[in-house]
């Protein structure tokens, strides 16, 4: 019991440092080797803070351990607005910006809705995984394409202009940089990253093991669904990259990083992390999942909405409410035994 304990923690800090160090190192290479920051921040950057997510989703998903990925999903994008908003918005006053919540905050509410929409017969297809896929990947294009003009427009309808018109497309002429004459000192910056890389990428996948196998043993030696491991523990420790950049970037005052982090977190965990694990096999959900966990979700990220357009602010007080929901919530699961 001890070892197995000792394992899963292990498991965890293999998988958050490793995640660190890859994204650090994959971005040093993309850059060294010509390729924009345009495409570094729309691919790298853009799904670091979730890559212990979607590492230990796929290999949930490899093992048909839906209950696993489901719960790290929906816990994490609740702990990202009940635990790591509420952390950050009690010692720090966090700023939002209008555009933010016209864009990144509508369309989150979006794609909570399309996951809630598409797991009501408590299964996720392939069709459906792939849609929240491709939807992802066109908002991340949207975000990120820099002929893309949004003063003075609604967001939500520009976005849907800009798939309906095709726009996307314009990123294979913008992808790639020609670089001159370094090709020495980038041959010893890529040996040095390349390394770093494949030791943290083979971290990651170490970390992922240990961290969803040990998951099932304490599921089964307790006699609990996984959906509750995943959704209390394992989201708690994969959303700590996320309370990383969060704290950082409002302790800096830069409020409206730390909340477009969050509000991107949840996109990606629903889009690119159900996306992929449900192509890889199609997921299955239990009743209390559907007609709780993921309801619950999607009241913490229009609460999330509604606090921020009230003065464009959130405040302590709004912090310590969410803190305080979050907690009744995982209370909810052990005590009710809702899950």
């Amino acid at each position: 019991m001890i070892i197995e304990l000792i394992l899963f923690i292990i498991g965890l800090a293999l998988l958050v440092k490793g995640s660190d160090y890859f994204v650090k190192s994959a971005a040093s290479i993309a850059k060294n080797l010509g390729v924009s920051g345009f495409i570094i921040g729309l691919t790298v950057v853009a799904i670091g803070t979730s890559i212990p997510e979607l590492a230990s989703a796929i290999f949930a998903s490899i093992k048909q351990e839906s209950g696993i990925i489901i719960g790290n999903v929906v816990g994490s994008n609740i702990a990202n607005v009940g635990l790591i908003i509420g952390i950050t918005a009690t010692l720090y006053i966090i700023k939002g910006k209008k555009n933010m919540i016209k864009k990144d905050g509508l369309i989150m509410l979006i794609v909570v809705g399309l996951f809630l929409l598409a797991a009501l017969n408590q299964n996720i297809s392939r069709i459906e995984a792939g849609l929240l896929l491709v939807i992802y990947l066109l908002y991340l294009l949207f975000t990120f394409q820099t002929r893309v003009k949004l003063k003075g427009k609604f967001h939500l309808r520009a976005f849907i202009n800009y798939i309906l018109k095709f726009q996307y497309l314009q990123i294979i002429k913008n992808g790639f940089r020609k670089k001159k004459n370094q090709k020495k000192i980038i041959r010893k910056l890529l040996i040095k990253d390349s390394i770093i890389l494949i030791i943290s990428g083979f971290f990651i996948v170490l970390g992922a093991k240990y961290l969803v196998t040990e998951a099932i043993f304490f599921a089964n030696f307790f006699n609990i669904p996984q959906t509750l491991i995943a959704i209390s523990i394992m989201s708690i420790g994969t959303t700590l990259p996320e309370l990383s950049v969060s704290l950082t970037a409002a302790k800096k005052g830069f409020g409206n990083i730390a909340l477009g982090n969050i509000l991107g977190s949840i996109i990606a965990n629903i889009g690119l992390i159900i996306g992929i694990s449900g192509l890889i096999h199609p997921l299955s959900l239990i009743k209390e999942s559907v007609y709780y966990a993921i309801p619950f979700m999607i009241f913490m990220s229009l609460l999330l909405v509604i606090f921020i357009k009230t003065e464009w602010k959130l405040t302590k007080i709004e912090g310590l409410i969410l803190l305080a929901l979050y907690f009744l919530f995982i209370i909810s699961l052990f005590f009710f035994t809702i899950i």
